[in-house]
């Protein structure tokens, strides 16, 4: 990541990105937020999409009292803009974009430091990722893959995983499980992290935060 560390501002930048609707990109976002503030971050969430599943998120959230991140809508083109901004105030920001791949998407890979890229356990998740990565190849971002929406022990998931591995690209040691619990707490305002302190939603979210947050540059790995 030095290529991405020399851009750095304040803040670092990370891009949920895919083009495949139900990769599950907002509820990482959402859980990975918790988690960053859980660790002691200064945290802001951008929802690009035009569906506004974040900021429902979000805006249960506050209701519920919390006034922990801060939360910011943005255009395609305004993303950049929007990025600069926050990074100046907040340790981290995230970006959560709509479920294509085209010229709106460039705008929000060029502003980030790491684009995480959710694949669900199917072929069809799979090759909708290509896309994606050529994008960020252009732009000469970092990428980390991370298996979502899995279901343990079967065979798809296990080819899935192979045919990332051989990909070249980054994939994450932590996989996340197709659990209900992820879609109950969002509904709320909430985060798999703040209903389960040592139960497998919490555990592998925890573990896939933790994996991030140690490839962010050390004055930001050390605000925990």
């Amino acid at each position: 990541m030095e290529a991405c560390q020399t851009r750095i501002m304040t803040g670092f930048v990370i891009t949920i990105a895919q083009q495949k609707g139900g990769s599950g990109k907002t509820t990482l976002t959402a859980n990975l937020a918790v988690a960053a503030v859980q660790a002691g971050k200064r945290v802001a969430v951008i929802d690009s999409d035009p569906q506004g599943s974040l900021g429902h998120w979000a805006m249960a959230r506050f209701e519920r009292g919390a006034q922990d991140l801060k939360f910011a809508t943005a255009s395609a083109w305004g993303i950049a803009f929007e990025c600069d901004q926050l990074r100046k105030e907040y340790d981290l920001v995230l970006v959560d974009t709509p479920p294509k791949i085209d010229a709106d998407l460039r705008p929000a890979i060029r502003a980030s430091d790491l684009i995480l890229v959710p694949v669900s356990a199917s072929q069809v998740d799979l090759w909708a990722t290509d896309g994606v990565l050529e994008l960020c190849r252009r732009e000469d971002r970092a990428v980390l893959t991370v298996l979502n929406r899995v279901r343990n022990q079967t065979r798809v998931a296990t080819q899935i995983a192979t045919q990332l591995k051989g990909m070249d690209v980054a994939m994450s040691q932590a996989v996340l499980a197709n659990r209900v619990l992820y879609a109950e707490t969002m509904g709320e305002g909430r985060s798999v992290l703040e209903v389960q302190k040592t139960g497998p939603a919490a555990e592998e979210m925890r573990a896939l935060a933790e994996e991030i947050f140690a490839a962010l540059p050390s004055s930001l790995a050390a605000a925990e």
